[in-house]
């Protein structure tokens, strides 16, 4: 009977081209809207890690309650053994303490004189370590975002923002000399060697951009064995809400001294610069968006199988003529139905698959329309494959086809023979 339905689908192609195209488009756009829409809040939360936040992020509560200054004055301290320590008791995630700080960049003449000053801010990772160095790379993805010039190889050595460096007009090989304040509250100025340009493409913060390592912004800083912060990030880089939030209520559960200002608190990223609306909607925006596409497609699949089985009535009457039971019919539609709706479901997914996985690796460039947007949003809007991509246009592709085709066959039953020679004569 299999093949019977095979060859009957495949030698007439006005009964299944036009549903075949039809569910392979439905299912394509299912699996393309799901995947871009995970893309596109799962990169803003992964640049929001990488730049600002970590998966957690470990500071004192002083620090938290003055963030948005960078208060190095209420620093972490002893941050080997704290690194150490975290690292033993959360092996899930990679720590990595970072400084960040801010201040004036000024770029001398020949003469010492200022030819150049602007703004800075300062973000300080660990490039030096060769494990730890290897990390920010891939996670800072340097390779393909430095510009000019190379990665820094000494602890004085920086890179900059490209519209940074243009904007002061400075080229890998010269110096800036960075004027700030110490983590003591004194006054600083350090000479760091700029030995390259990155473009970022994330919101507006190449703009003032300064790169460095850890040690060369302790030195800095006067900050031995300090750190702004500690991020924690999953090792595969994956963020998982519920599990931040029961790590961060455990650690504090251990550490946080209310009465102490210098007692450790984790933050999870939920619990930083608001982003705790953005993963909430997410979530509740992506599932009502889903639901109401997936509606839509559900609705489109099932009333084109209805239509299609309303189309046929004339060739079922044929074959109620010729001695065929109602029921043979009836089940001989319904597996037509499912082999179409199998079929194109799988090519409808692959083809989703495919494009996600362009965007996914490739992207939307959109860079140039975010030049002056300060949100740490990547301009090159991406997809992920996630695995529901897999399933969330096969199913309905398929069910959806067979209720319309159920709904459409229930009149066989309800019709006379007669009306059914009756609807054939007008056809022909």
């Amino acid at each position: 009977m299999l093949r019977f339905l095979i060859k009957g689908v495949l030698r007439d192609r006005s009964r299944s081209l036009f549903s075949f195209i039809a569910i392979v488009m439905g299912v394509l756009l299912a699996v393309l809207f799901r995947g871009f829409m995970a893309g596109v809040f799962d990169d803003m939360l992964h640049q929001s890690a990488v730049l600002m936040t970590g998966h957690v992020k470990v500071t004192t509560r002083a620090w938290v309650d003055e963030a948005d200054i960078m208060p190095n004055d209420l620093a972490v301290l002893d941050v080997d053994s704290l690194v150490a320590q975290l690292s033993t008791d959360y092996p899930e995630m990679d720590w990595d303490p970072r400084i960040l700080f801010a201040g004036l960049l000024d770029v001398p003449d020949d003469a010492g004189e200022t030819r150049a000053q602007g703004p800075m801010l300062g973000i300080a990772v660990d490039f030096l370590s060769p494990e730890a160095g290897a990390r920010q790379v891939e996670l800072w993805e340097l390779d393909s975002r430095l510009v000019r010039g190379r990665l820094p190889e000494r602890a004085e050595e920086v890179l900059l923002g490209e519209r940074f460096a243009i904007r002061l007009g400075i080229e890998p090989g010269e110096v800036g000399t960075f004027v700030g304040v110490t983590m003591h509250g004194g006054f600083a100025t350090y000479n760091f060697h700029v030995v390259g340009t990155v473009a970022l493409g994330v919101g507006g913060i190449d703009q003032n951009l300064l790169l460095a390592d850890l040690t060369g912004a302790r030195a800095a800083l006067d900050m031995e064995d300090g750190a702004s912060a500690i991020f924690g990030l999953y090792k595969d880089m994956f963020y998982d809400d519920a599990g931040s939030v029961a790590l961060s209520a455990a650690f504090n559960g251990s550490q946080a001294d209310p009465e102490d200002e210098f007692s450790l608190m984790m933050q999870p990223l939920r619990a930083q610069n608001s982003l705790g609306q953005i993963v909430d909607f997410s979530k509740g925006a992506t599932l009502v968006i889903i639901l109401i596409f997936m509606f839509i497609v559900v609705v489109l699949l099932w009333n084109l199988g209805l239509m299609n089985g309303l189309r046929r009535y004339g060739e079922f009457g044929v074959r109620l003529a010729m001695g065929e039971t109602k029921g043979h019919v009836y089940w001989t539609m319904l597996g037509e139905s499912l082999l179409v709706g199998i079929a194109a479901s799988v090519v409808g997914t692959i083809l989703g698959l495919l494009v996600v996985y362009y965007l996914q690796e490739v992207g939307i460039d959109y860079t140039t329309l975010l030049e002056d947007y300060e949100m740490p949003i990547s301009g090159v809007m991406r997809g992920k494959i996630t695995p529901d991509c897999y399933y969330i246009g096969f199913i309905p592709g398929v069910v959806a086809t067979l209720l319309g085709t159920m709904l459409a066959g229930r009149g066989i039953y309800k019709r006379q023979m007669s009306e059914l020679f009756k609807e054939l004569m007008l056809e022909s």
